[in-house]
């Protein structure tokens, strides 16, 4: 695919969607437990056939199950393209936080004490999914009869502001649950650019989006974290979860491919490389399942992977106006492990011997 056609293919406007409860769930105190999941996908995602991301893709898989599962899901889709006119708000990343501030407030008017919830999300989707994390953590969730549009993005401003002060504390006491725990965060590849990565002009975005912890908050039970071991696009550097609590379950996984790979938004629809991005959605899904989330039957199967099959290229389309590039770094934190299919062998090393009378004689060894 020629870059300019890739350009348009890129660019081109993509429905928003909104969600409604797969199942709804019943009314009253007696309803049981519901599953509440909040998935944030990448800028420019898509739900077109053959183009969804690992997150759009676990939407659609979660809205196929009806074994009288009682669960919400939400849907973001990411920024879209909305013309040249748009362009700034594009790069800039504007409007995250705005989409954050909706999914809390969804999440609000729904969750009761006793559910569960689970969050999803892709590159700068991931970003949405940990911030949101953040405010339950940090703040609180807004109980459903406080979850007022005045409440919501007073609960994101007492985020913002970092450490937590006295007025936050009150008005958490006013109109919060006591607790509420997370049961799964799981995320594709969350990179420090959020908005249209271009070179230099990602910069724009950071200080107004700068996380305001790395660290995975108390009241997430188990985090996932699916990372692109062959990316070297600079304005792609991953941020990482620091050291976990006492009892959290964290794993943070090395896979083969780039950005694009991990969070499956492959460039020009890349059939090929779906079976490589596969890789990592199986091993989210599957975590996810062990967490106790409901799947269809058979989802296993209808997602095949193959280590060998080809990477989206990273010069491709946009890829070849990225010079800065570098090899990221791994293993810094005990969460990290490479998985087994990312794993190289060891190079063929050479073991010399002197042989009497001549030259050293090289012989091939498996080091």
């Amino acid at each position: 695919m020629s870059l300019i056609k890739s350009v348009r293919h890129w660019l081109r406007r993509h429905p928003t969607v909104a969600t409604e409860p797969a199942t709804p769930p019943a009314r009253g105190a007696h309803r049981g437990q519901v599953d509440h999941v909040i998935l944030f996908d990448g800028t420019c995602s898509s739900l077109e056939a053959g183009h969804e991301t690992n997150v759009g893709l676990i939407f659609k898989l979660l809205r196929e199950e009806r074994r009288s599962v009682q669960r919400t899901i939400y849907y973001e889709p990411g920024l879209q393209w909305g013309g040249w006119l748009r362009i700034g708000d594009l790069v800039q990343g504007k409007g995250l936080n705005r989409q954050i501030r909706r999914a809390y407030g969804y999440l609000a008017s729904h969750y009761q004490p006793g559910d569960r919830i689970f969050l999803f999300g892709y590159s700068r989707g991931a970003y949405a999914a940990r911030s949101l994390a953040g405010v339950i953590d940090r703040v609180g969730l807004l109980r459903r009869e406080e979850a007022t549009e005045r409440n919501v993005r007073l609960a994101w401003r007492h985020y913002e502001q970092g450490s937590i002060r006295p007025h936050a504390r009150a008005f958490s006491r006013r109109h919060c649950h006591a607790r509420v725990e997370i049961e799964m965060v799981g995320i594709f590849d969350t990179v420090k650019a959020l908005g249209l990565r271009l070179p230099l002009l990602w910069r724009l975005s950071e200080d107004r989006h700068a996380f305001h912890s790395h660290k995975l908050g108390r009241t997430v039970r188990h985090g996932f974290h699916a990372l692109a071991l062959d990316e070297t696009r600079t304005v792609f550097e991953p941020v990482l979860w620091d050291y976990p609590y006492h009892g959290q379950i964290v794993e943070q996984a090395w896979f083969r491919g780039g950005h694009g790979d991990i969070g499956g938004q492959l460039a020009g629809g890349r059939h090929g490389s779906r079976l490589l991005s596969n890789i990592p959605l199986v091993w989210m899904l599957e975590r996810a399942t062990h967490c106790g989330l409901q799947l269809p039957e058979g989802w296993r199967a209808r997602h095949p992977c193959d280590v060998t099959a080809p990477m989206t290229s990273m010069y491709a389309g946009w890829g070849k106006i990225f010079l800065s590039r570098q090899r990221r770094p791994t293993l810094r934190c005990p969460t990290e492990y490479i998985h087994p299919t990312a794993l190289r062998p060891e190079p063929r090393r050479r073991k010399w011997r002197l042989r009497w009378g001549g030259a050293p004689e090289g012989e091939p060894t498996q080091g």
